[in-house]
Formats: structure tokens, sequence, C-alpha cells
């Protein structure tokens, strides 16, 4: 196990690897594998790089992130020209039905809303406006509906786990209710974490996918 020091040193690499980031934008504190990142950026995109890259580092439990955004002259802009560059991106997301998300800017904070059938056309979604300049926060309250009549079979998120190279051979316990997908057990990193998630919510007819995974940091 890392002491806070040497995580707190792989953190500040892991973002200074990252082309977006400066180390000397973001400050980092390290305790027992909780990391908080402090500090200010002029971008969303920025923020949300810095949180990626903290997470991936092994030894990370949980991320605390306080980063705010600042924008400057250059990138300060109006609710409305937000709102028009984010309708515009949607168009040239094939992924996405822009018909179906509804977008609220309220000082540069967007909120999302609306239905969608898969959980990564809301990711995309988000992430589309992510990158968008003038943009300090982002809430994505888009549902997922899916049109799938097909019962959730648990032994398909339980098969393609069992693929994974990444978690497959981590013990990882799947429960099904309904349309809901819990998962449970220990994993070594936010990474394995994520990739569990991102299994589970492949699978036809999930509208929940809820994440108890404990991040179990090595001795």
């Amino acid at each position: 196990m890392k002491t806070n020091d040497e995580l707190q040193k792989k953190i500040i690499e892991a973002i200074n690897w990252e082309l977006l980031l400066s180390a000397a934008e973001i400050g980092v504190e390290a305790s027992d594998g909780i990391v908080t990142l402090t500090g200010s950026v002029n971008s969303y995109a920025k923020k949300e790089e810095a949180e990626a890259a903290a997470k991936n580092v092994s030894g990370v439990k949980v991320v605390v992130e306080k980063i705010e955004v600042v924008l400057n002259d250059k990138t300060q802009k109006s609710d409305n020209e937000i709102a028009a560059e984010i309708i515009n991106a949607f168009k040239w997301h094939w992924d996405i039905p822009h018909n179906r998300v509804q977008v609220k800017v309220e000082n540069g904070w967007v909120t999302l809303t609306g239905s969608l059938e898969w959980n990564y056309q809301k990711e995309e979604a988000k992430k589309a406006v992510s990158v968008l300049i003038g943009v300090k926060g982002i809430i994505n309250n888009i549902m997922i509906i899916s049109l799938s009549k097909d019962r959730i079979n648990k032994k398909d998120i339980e098969d393609a786990i069992e693929r994974n190279k990444i978690i497959g051979n981590i013990a990882i316990t799947v429960e099904v209710i309904d349309n809901s997908v819990t998962l449970k057990g220990n994993v070594e990193s936010w990474f394995q974490k994520n990739e569990a998630s991102r299994l589970a919510w492949k699978t036809p007819g999930v509208l929940e996918v809820k994440n108890n995974l404990h991040v179990e940091l090595e001795q």
C-alpha cells in the first residue's frame, strides 16, 4: 500500500501526463486512499480530466473533487451562446437523438433532461457538452427508458464480467430486480469499478445500475 506522499506524487504525475492539465493548476492531498483535488481551471473539460486522471491511479479509494471552473474574457460566454452551441454539437452526434434531450443553461451551468434508450447515449450527451468553452458545470438528469421488452438475464451480465480481461478474475456479485442491476464485491481500482458498470449498462432492458463495488487497496 502506498504512503500518502507516494500516492500524492503518483497523482501529480498522472495529472502532468494529461495534455490539457498542469499540476500547477491542481492541488492534491492524499490521506489513506482518500484524495482531494482543489484549485481552479479555465474549462469544465479540464475539471473532468483531472478527476479521471486521479481515479485511474492505483491506490485511490475515493476522490473528493473541489476544483472550480473560473472563466476569463476569452472563455466567458452567455447562456444563450452556450445553449446554441450545445444544440449544434448534438446535431453532429449521430448517437444522440437530440430531439429527445432538453437543455437548460443558467450562469454557465448546463442541465440535461429528457429520455434516451441507452446509457451510452446519456454519457455521450454529457461528453459533447463537457468540451464546450464557457460551460462551468453539468447536471445530467436524462432518464433511461429502454424499449426492450426482454427480461434481464443475470447470467448474461455475469458472463460478460467473466470474459472481461480487466475484471474477469474478480468475484463480483450481480443482483437483478426488475430492470435494476446491483453490483457488489471488492475491486482494486476505480477503473475496474467503472468497467463493471459499463458492462452492466450494455445489457438490454437495464434502466438502473447500482454500483456498490468497494475499492479495496492492496496491503
